[in-house]
């Protein structure tokens, strides 16, 4: 039996070492790093490129927060290995001021950097900035603001209250004033998802229509299911009072506007990227009868190529990730308010 060479000893104890949160062991395969030729034929203008590398920004964001817990500093911290490759830098950490964590990042475009590749400009179709929000991290310092984050959403179908809120709205309104709208991506995975909707429909009913990929948002609560049965007693209430004979004159009809806000609102449509196997967004999918706008349902794929259970985003606590293990995409109708361009053919994340 022939023996390994050494360098190849050296190189397998070397993977062995590797923090299995860095770039180059947990992040995704055959994805290349923003080099000149982008500048020729830009690798942003593929939609599967440009899911996978906000799929890297928001990775990073779970991991500044790591880092902050493990006490890395700027040189040994694992965050940056998730978005330099592609050459952006961190502009602002989003923090929480009650207890210091960081629940989200903007980045910008690394002008210096890109230089030093002889990359003058941005390539076609990146953004000059992003947004990047995580999700729930069940860890001592974070549990209790997730957490109580989570709960937020189950009971209300919303997160307006939290104190994040208004950080991450203000962080999104303040890049689209810097750098244009069109020139910016809001993200997130999970909870991040989440506040990454509602901060991009804040902005959407003022006219400002921000991209926005979220993975795996929250979409199980007691205040919508509640909302769903007030309006199904609603439809039955009204089917039964139509066949009710009315005596007198009909009410006039509602003339007053109102409907800019809805018009607005039509306009933006968010990429949504969904795991059929999560309970915590198998709202969207329970919706697939419903007409208008399409939804990226993705289904894990076992190592043999098809697609089989796999294990739930939110469940991967140790190394959460909106991509790994891989998926495959689909296209199903879903709500309209949620709706997102049509896909061409099935792609593998």
């Amino acid at each position: 039996m022939a023996k390994a060479m050494p360098d190849q000893k050296a190189g397998e104890a070397a993977t062995a070492a590797a923090n299995p949160r860095e770039f180059h062991v947990y992040g995704p395969r055959n994805l290349p790093c923003t080099n000149w030729r982008d500048l020729l034929n830009s690798s942003w203008k593929n939609p599967s490129y440009r899911r996978m590398v906000i799929a890297c920004f928001i990775q990073g964001a779970y991991l500044l927060e790591l880092d902050r817990q493990e006490k890395r500093d700027e040189r040994t911290g694992l965050a940056p290995q998730w978005w330099r490759p592609f050459k952006y830098r961190l502009l602002q950490p989003l923090v929480d001021e009650r207890d210091g964590s960081i629940y989200g990042a903007v980045l910008e475009w690394d002008h210096q950097a890109a230089l030093s590749d002889y990359i003058p400009f941005r390539p076609t179709r990146a953004p000059a900035a992003v947004v990047a929000l995580r999700g729930t991290l069940l860890k001592a310092p974070t549990f209790r603001r997730d957490v109580a984050d989570d709960l937020r959403c189950l009971a209300w179908d919303s997160l307006k209250g939290s104190v994040r809120f208004p950080g991450a709205l203000a962080a999104l309104r303040d890049a689209a004033r810097r750098f244009g709208a069109g020139n910016v991506c809001v993200g997130g995975h999970s909870l991040g998802a989440g506040f990454a909707l509602q901060v991009g429909k804040a902005l959407a009913k003022e006219g400002v229509n921000v991209e926005c990929h979220v993975f795996n948002p929250p979409s199980v609560s007691l205040a919508m299911s509640l909302r769903v049965l007030g309006e199904t007693a609603g439809e039955l209430w009204g089917r039964a009072r139509a066949r009710i004979p009315f005596v007198g004159s009909q009410p006039a009809p509602d003339s007053s506007g109102g409907n800019s806000e809805s018009e607005a609102m039509a306009r933006w449509s968010p990429y949504l990227y969904i795991n059929a196997k999560d309970y915590i967004c198998c709202h969207y999918t329970s919706d697939a009868a419903t007409a208008g706008g399409t939804v990226m349902v993705a289904l894990p794929v076992n190592n043999r190529g098809g697609v089989g259970n796999g294990r739930a985003f939110h469940q991967d606590l140790m190394a959460p990730s909106p991509y790994r293990p891989p998926f495959v995409v689909l296209e199903i109708p879903s709500r309209l308010l949620l709706r997102c361009p049509p896909l061409g053919e099935r792609r593998s994340i």
